[in-house]
């Protein structure tokens, strides 16, 4: 973790929800980054390294059986080994979730929009960015013939094929808004005709520039802020028009950002979309974070008033834990939150743009009884 600004210490009595929340529940979701952390597991998307605290406190997580079965040996392990500390001001919330889509293997009239497999000549570039045409640091590239780097094609040239030669897709979906909305969630479930799945899972992405189309829909005068949703966004833009030239597809166009799925049938994807940490998530206690300030694997205790059970604002406080990342999180006191897989949790996940107050828990120092 790098050092975020002007962290308040406080004792967990200043957390009194925090005696409510489902302990073990936070404990088990925690042990899935411990495990990565303690096994040195590669990450996805590579974050703040964890510090040797975060190591040793993982490596005692995988050891305690008991802290995974009751809520009482859980409270006490987190106030035993970590110490809560406040992010000053308010922080703001969004929401994501796996969409269950339907696909076909073979294009067809209805299922016409490609879902691309990562590129043979995409490079990730975390340690050694390049600069791109627009000044803007680019963490990935194209890898080109001779050897040297340039900047990898936008989404309207890889949209257009413009220079752009892609391996055969992993299959199709209805229409590019349904293809968007998968690459902003990072993963999906394909749902086939003869009934089967597909479980895709995020493989890299071109690096441009990540531009919120709901903020421009927004800003632009074609959504009033106060009636933005998913359901909206998706609405508006397909009424726009997706054929290729349409405003609708224009539009999307502005997100240069293109994000690229593998199909993933491994155990752990069995358990849930993998997040940028490589391990499962887990609904309502995931969240995605500013991986240049934050290691995975920290928890967070995230107070709000949320549309998370249903509509209706309500109490959200639950010990969270950061296990993923996007384009869009950027802050210390900024989170995405995991709301699960399907349709009623994209109905939610849409609705959530809300302050929220910040608590992370940092592991504590050999020796530090305090």
């Amino acid at each position: 973790m790098s050092d975020p600004i002007d962290l308040e210490p406080i004792g967990f009595d200043a957390l009194p929800a925090i005696d409510e929340d489902d302990l073990v529940e936070a404990f088990r979701a925690f042990r899935r980054s411990a495990a990565s952390i303690a096994a040195g597991a590669r990450p996805q998307r590579p974050a703040a390294a964890p510090r040797e605290e975060l190591l040793a406190v993982s490596r005692l997580a995988l050891e305690n059986v008991k802290a995974a079965r009751s809520n009482a040996a859980a409270r006490v392990f987190f106030q035993t080994h970590f110490r809560p500390f406040r992010l000053p001001g308010s922080g703001f919330l969004t929401a994501y979730y796996e969409g269950i889509v339907d696909a076909r293997l073979t294009p067809d009239d209805e299922f016409r929009t490609p879902v691309l497999a990562r590129p043979d000549d995409l490079v990730t570039l975390n340690e050694a960015p390049i600069v791109g045409e627009d000044g803007e640091i680019l963490t990935g590239a194209r890898r080109l013939s001779d050897g040297s780097l340039a900047p990898f094609p936008d989404r309207r040239a890889i949209e257009e094929h413009d220079g752009f030669e892609q391996r055969p897709p992993i299959a199709y979906v209805r229409d590019p808004v349904e293809l968007f909305l998968m690459q902003v969630q990072g993963s999906a479930r394909l749902r086939l005709a003869d009934g089967g799945e597909l479980t895709l899972t995020y493989d890299g992405r071109n690096s441009r520039p990540y531009t919120s189309i709901g903020r421009l829909l927004v800003e632009r005068g074609l959504v009033p802020a106060e009636a933005m949703s998913l359901e909206t966004l998706m609405a508006t833009v397909r009424a726009m028009g997706q054929e290729p030239g349409a405003p609708g597809a224009r539009l999307m166009q502005e997100n240069r950002s293109y994000v690229f799925f593998r199909a993933d049938a491994s155990q752990e994807r069995r358990s849930g979309p993998i997040g940028g940490q490589g391990c499962a998530l887990t609904p309502f206690r995931s969240i995605a974070v500013d991986r240049s300030l934050w290691s995975y694997g920290l928890p967070f205790f995230i107070t709000a008033d949320l549309p998370w059970r249903g509509v209706a604002e309500t109490r959200f406080e639950r010990l969270m834990i950061a296990q993923d990342t996007g384009s869009a999180i950027v802050g210390a006191a900024r989170a995405d939150l995991f709301f699960g897989s399907g349709e009623g949790a994209g109905h939610l996940a849409g609705r959530v743009r809300h302050a929220g107050e910040f608590v992370v828990l940092l592991p504590r120092r050999a020796g530090d009884g305090r």
